[in-house]
């Protein structure tokens, strides 16, 4: 029965639909699992077969338009074309190694070359009955192929059939197999169209069948994997979080631990701080103030500063009340004492401050606390502002809010740290200042703005303007019949470390050893100049660039070199390095001042060419003792350079080197010329040149023109010839 108005069987017709729902079925498999290489095998096959069917089943038509000849290789060629992939699918789908020479050569040999020439002996005798007798090829061909498809089945499973799979797989093969290698057999014999379609696409559907079943059980073991996957991932996240929480309570057990520790000992510091600043405020009224008194009452207020803030931001961080914000405070009154005093301060810094001060606001809060923020507001502008700075303080109402400012024209704070420095501990990396704290003073500031419902604002972009606008904006308090603002109970006072004074260098003493300091800090810089002017020549440097400008512009090179580790601009290692590569300098000797003990850093420091570490805080006697140690042994070591520097500077000159006469050494001491000076003078003497002896004995031109000026002066004498005969030179000239 064939398809109305079409040479195509009604077996043909359905097998072909069923295929186009396996093929559409396929594609969709391989969208949703492009992993599996087998589907494209699939795809494929099922594309083969549907082309034959098609093909097969309506051709040859002499209804059709075009050649019969033509119709008749076409549909020839669709029936040898899938039994020639289809060794290739059982080679790549199965795994079948034996059937390799069949995929990649046999069909190409057996079937595609006979049909080649089938085509051509019907194209020439015209007679179809001739051309099929070359069909004998791929039936022997089909015969081999079966053959090796068995022993193929047999070397995979290593002749072990026990199992369903290798059995299941044996018997589907063969039946799909079988048919389509056989389909030259049935074309010979003719036996009909619907015989044909139904042999060979029943043995495909069986293997689709085999297919499909072994998907499935993947897709079903797969999806048995993930369940269970998932299910230990949920135990684990589970068990993970329990651990998490478990963890993270311990954590906050620790640090809730620490936090008490360190807020207990801030408040049992507090008792003796008090005690001692009471004490040292008792001694200083009864006697004379001294600079040392000074210095010490300074840093026990910085001290004192720091641990009161250290203890405030963990009170706020907890919870605790620090102020009592239902007071009433006279807003106005604060600011005007508080600009008062600072006015006196920065008037010997050269910034001026002005204010603008609106009389009468009041604002419901603690005065101590809004002391506070004036306070820190001022002395951060001025910590941070340029000489011949101008800082503005105002204080005005405005939409029935009361607006406090401080503006300066210093450096600025870029745009991207204005929520950063609100943060505790933060601090802006760009320059290290002695007097910098421990940035607590703006987190507290916000803490008290925040308790209070107002807003704190930083108006700064120094990419476009220079200086910082910090803007407190708070609520206004009418101060009614019957209330009073509270009485000034707070100590207004000025508290900033640095003095910002310039630390001038020592006279110099050329019948002394030369240090050079590089510290930040001005009050521990002053102490150390104090200290070590007593026995030795002492510059200084504020940083490292300051202390490089130092050595490059003194006419003498230091013995000793003592720098503090941090410090801004250039820090203590940074400073080492560029001393130890410079061949002028690099055997100065070099101590470093440092609060920061890690091995690390000893090690780099070490690398530098670092003599010792000195950790801060350090006693005094232990310092001047290590430094008396080591230019006791450098000034040997220099000496005995020396010495060698005028051998060889004599020897090259082939002069002897007796050749003094009794009385000039002794000429020499009556000037009361330095051993040091009088072997210079010798070489001077002799006629060497200044530079020749600088690099003789690893000292500067320029020190050796001091050193010759400072021999001319003690001996009275203006040019070499007056100083030969004045100290009766015998030499060789």
């Amino acid at each position: 029965m064939l398809l109305p108005g079409t040479q195509m069987h009604i077996v043909t017709f359905i097998f072909v639909c069923i295929e186009l729902v396996i093929f559409f079925y396929l594609l969709i498999y391989r969208i949703a699992r492009p992993d599996d290489k087998t589907a494209y095998l699939n795809i494929l096959l099922i594309f083969f077969l549907i082309v034959y069917n098609v093909t097969g089943g309506l051709l040859p038509d002499t209804n059709l338009p075009g050649s019969y000849f033509v119709q008749i290789i076409i549909a020839y060629a669709t029936g040898f074309i899938t039994p020639c992939f289809f060794p290739y699918y059982v080679y790549k789908a199965f795994g079948l190694e034996k059937m390799k020479f069949h995929a990649y050569k046999g069909v190409f040999l057996f079937i595609i070359a006979p049909y080649l020439t089938f085509v051509l002996v019907l194209g020439i005798t015209n007679n179809m009955d001739n051309a099929k007798v070359l069909f004998i090829f791929p039936v022997l061909y089909a015969l081999w192929v079966i053959y090796t498809l068995v022993k193929a089945i047999c070397f995979k499973y290593q002749n072990d059939f026990s199992s369903m799979d290798s059995k299941e797989e044996m018997g589907v093969l063969l039946l799909s197999l079988t048919p389509w290698v056989g389909l030259p057999v049935i074309d010979f014999f003719n036996l009909g169209q619907g015989v044909e379609a139904s042999i060979t696409n029943i043995g495909f559907l069986l293997l689709f069948a085999l297919q499909m079943k072994r998907h499935i059980i993947k897709i079903r073991t797969e999806h048995t994997r993930l369940t269970e996957s998932e299910q230990q991932l949920l135990d684990w996240n589970t068990n993970l979080r329990t651990q998490v929480e478990n963890r993270t309570r311990e954590l906050e057990k620790v640090n809730e631990q620490r936090t008490i520790t360190f807020v207990n000992l801030a408040h049992e510091t507090k008792t003796p701080l008090t005690l001692i600043n009471n004490y040292l405020e008792d001694y200083i009224s009864k006697h004379e103030n001294s600079e040392e008194l000074f210095i010490v009452k300074r840093n026990m207020d910085k001290l004192s500063t720091d641990i009161v803030n250290f203890f405030d931001i963990e009170k706020f961080n907890k919870g605790i009340a620090v102020y009592n914000h239902t007071l009433i405070t006279n807003f106005s009154e604060i600011v005007k004492d508080t600009t008062i005093l600072f006015k006196q301060y920065v008037s010997n810094r050269n910034i001026e401050l002005t204010s603008s001060i609106e009389e009468k606001i009041f604002v419901k809060a603690d005065p101590l606390s809004i002391n506070r923020v004036i306070n820190n507001l001022i002395e951060n502008a001025i910590k941070f502002s340029i000489e011949w700075g101008v800082i503005e303080v105002y204080l005005k109402i405005d939409n029935d809010k009361i607006i406090f400012g401080v503006k300066d024209n210093g450096s600025g704070i870029p745009m991207e740290l204005h929520k950063k420095v609100f943060e505790p501990y933060y601090q802006i990396a760009n320059q290290k200042k002695n007097s910098q704290g421990m940035g607590l003073g703006l987190p507290i500031v916000k803490k008290v703005i925040d308790e209070l419902n107002g807003q704190i604002m930083i108006v700064s972009n120094p990419k476009k303007i220079e200086g910082t606008e910090v803007m407190v904006v708070l609520n206004i308090h009418t101060l009614l019949d019957d209330q009073f603002a509270t009485p000034d109970s707070y100590k207004n006072s000025v508290n900033i470390l640095s003095d910002y004074a310039v630390i001038g260098d020592t006279i110099y003493n050329e019948n002394k050893q030369t240090i050079l300091v590089a510290e930040d800090n001005n009050s521990l810089l002053h102490y150390l100049v104090g200290k070590l002017g007593e026995r030795y020549n002492v510059y200084t440097g504020v940083n490292g660039n300051e202390a490089l400008k130092k050595l490059k512009n003194i006419s003498v090179i230091p013995d000793l070199i003592i720098s503090d580790v941090m410090m801004d601009k250039l820090d203590g290692f940074a400073f080492a390095k560029i001393v130890s590569n410079d061949p002028l300098y690099n055997f100065i000797p070099f101590i470093f001042l440092t609060a920061k003990d890690t091995f690390i850093d000893k090690m780099q420091g070490l690398k530098l060419g670092a003599i010792d570490f000195i950790k801060k805080p350090f006693s005094m006697a232990e310092v001047l003792q290590k430094v008396e140690s080591i230019l006791a042994t450098t000034s040997k070591h220099k000496q005995a350079v020396l010495s060698m520097a005028f051998h060889s500077l004599n020897a090259k000159n082939n002069l002897p080197l007796k050749t003094w006469n009794d009385s000039f050494e002794q000429n020499c001491r009556i000037y009361q010329l330095t051993g040091r000076e009088i072997e210079m003078t010798k070489l001077i003497c002799r006629g060497h040149k200044y530079k020749d002896i600088g690099v003789a004995s690893f000292t500067a031109e320029t020190t050796v023109r001091k050193h010759a000026q400072n021999i001319f002066e003690k001996v009275g004498v203006s040019n070499k010839i007056e100083l030969i005969n004045k100290l009766q030179y015998a030499g060789n000239d």
